[in-house]
Parts: structure tokens; C-alpha cells; sequence
């Protein structure tokens, strides 16, 4: 696994422009991108970027994102490989439309499909706008991170959305994305380290080839975030990856982990 550049558009970030009420924006990739958020309830970070990071996307290639937020995970890829398309599924209509906004403010509208949906909807075939199965090179996501009974919910009903899962949606999700990608097509995810045992036991009937990199939140420490990477339809044995290190002395972030952050370069793991 290693760091790799590659080419990114519009070294200069996008002007800045009216931010409405109840909503900040954000810099990312070291300021090429300026992202609109809630102010209050979920908010895209460090993960989105990290995620955006490890899909091995090539030129031309269609991508798709199961429940993409505002978009900064897509923002991301985009930003470093503009010769692609992504559809992208999102349940929360607010998020969707500010996903949507994003990307006409970063130049990338044309780049970029958000449908108003259920990602759990998306394995049925009988809805005209869903996207078609086998279609995309590759998918991935940024699931929900708690588990609906384990956790105090939060009072924002956006927040509460995006963090909490019930006992069966991290499989559902990842069926979704099986479905999604053609034949040697790829699936990346990032989740608790916790929870890598369920993703595995979710992928392994299905994808092969299957990458696991951890994120260290400090040299020493146990991972608190894994990357996950399955590749349809290969019977290739799994790999545990080194992972990265997130921060050095203090808070400042690692030389690998600022390259991916700022300089928005590619982190392989493949």
C-alpha cells in the first residue's frame, strides 16, 4: 500500500459564496473544495476524505456511493480523477439537496447524479430511476456507525439518521454495493475498527482479494478506523494492511496522512 499522485482540478479553490443560515463551509483538500454542511447534526470529515482516498477510480470508470451525504467523499474522488461520473443514494432529502449544491459550486455538477432514495430500496428492479445492477466499476460508502439500541440518540433527526444502523442494514448495505459493481469491480468501505469482524463476515461469500487497512489515530494505539476493500468476483486470499498514522507529536497530522488530506493524493491498496 502506498501513496500515490495524481492529477486534481483546480489547484485554486472555488470562490466563496453566500452560506445560508443553520449551514457552514467547509474547506477540504487543502481548500480546492468548499463543502456546505449543517451547522448542527452529522457533518462530513476526516473519513469521507480517507475513503475517497483508497477507490482505485480510473479515467471514464462510474462510480457509486451508497448513502452519499453531502457529497465530500464524492467531491473528493472527483476532485482527484475528473474523467468519472457518480451516482450517488441518499435517504435524508436536506443532505441530498445540499449534495447537489456542492457540486455545482465546485465545478462538478455534470459530474455528479444524487438520487432521493433509500439505499435499502436500491436492490429492487422494479423502480425506473434506481441505478442498474453490474453497471458501475465501482461503489462504496461511509455506513452508519452505531448501532440503533447501543447508543443515545440524537436530538437532531439528521444526526440520529447517519449515525445509527439496525441490526441487519450494514449487510443490506453491502449487498447493495455487490450488486451495484460489475464483474472484478471493487467495494471500499470505512467503519469502526470494531466492526471489522461483521464486514468481513458480510463480504467474504461474496468478494475476494479483500483489503483491510487500518487508521491509527497515534503510533502505538489501537486502530479506532479500517478501510475495506473486496473485489467482485475473485477467489484471492485476504490482506491486512499496514494502515496509516493519523498524527505525530501534538495534534499536527503525519507527512502520509497530510498528503492525503491536503495535497489530495491517492491512498492505495492495490
Amino acid at each position: 500500500m502506498q501513496l500515490a499522485a495524481e492529477a486534481t482540478l483546480g489547484q485554486s479553490p472555488p470562490p466563496a459564496g453566500h452560506v445560508p443560515a443553520s449551514l457552514t463551509e467547509d474547506a477540504f483538500l487543502g481548500g480546492r473544495l468548499r463543502v456546505l454542511q449543517p451547522e448542527r447534526g452529522y457533518r462530513a470529515g476526516i473519513d469521507a476524505v480517507f475513503l475517497a482516498a483508497a477507490i482505485p477510480v480510473a479515467a471514464g470508470e462510474t462510480v457509486f456511493e451508497a448513502g452519499i451525504g453531502v457529497g465530500v467523499a464524492a467531491l473528493c474522488l472527483i476532485a482527484r480523477n475528473p474523467a468519472i461520473h457518480i451516482t450517488g443514494m441518499e435517504v435524508a432529502a436536506r443532505y441530498a439537496m445540499m449534495c447537489e449544491e456542492n457540486a455545482k459550486r465546485n465545478g462538478f455538477a455534470q459530474l455528479l447524479k444524487v438520487i432521493h432514495g433509500d439505499v435499502k430500496e436500491a436492490m429492487r428492479r422494479d423502480l425506473a430511476h434506481l441505478p442498474q445492477h453490474g453497471t458501475f466499476a465501482h461503489a462504496y460508502a461511509n455506513p452508519p456507525y452505531f448501532e440503533e439500541g447501543k447508543v443515545t440518540a440524537s436530538p437532531s433527526l439528521l444526526k440520529a439518521q447517519a449515525h445509527a444502523f439496525g441490526p441487519d442494514d450494514l449487510e443490506v448495505w453491502i449487498k447493495v454495493m455487490h450488486a451495484m459493481v460489475s464483474l472484478r469491480g471493487t467495494v471500499t468501505m470505512i467503519h469502526r475498527a470494531e466492526t471489522l469482524g461483521k464486514i468481513l463476515v458480510s463480504m467474504e461469500d461474496r468478494f475476494g482479494d479483500i483489503r483491510v487497512a487500518p487508521l491509527y489515530a497515534r503510533e502505538g494505539t489501537a486502530a479506532s478506523r479500517v478501510i475495506v476493500q473486496g473485489v467482485k468476483g475473485s477467489k484471492a486470499p485476504m490482506q491486512l494492511l499496514p494502515g496509516l498514522v493519523l498524527h505525530g507529536e501534538g495534534n499536527a497530522f503525519t507527512p502520509d496522512a497530510d498528503a492525503v488530506l491536503r495535497e489530495g493524493m491517492a491512498w492505495r491498496l492495490r
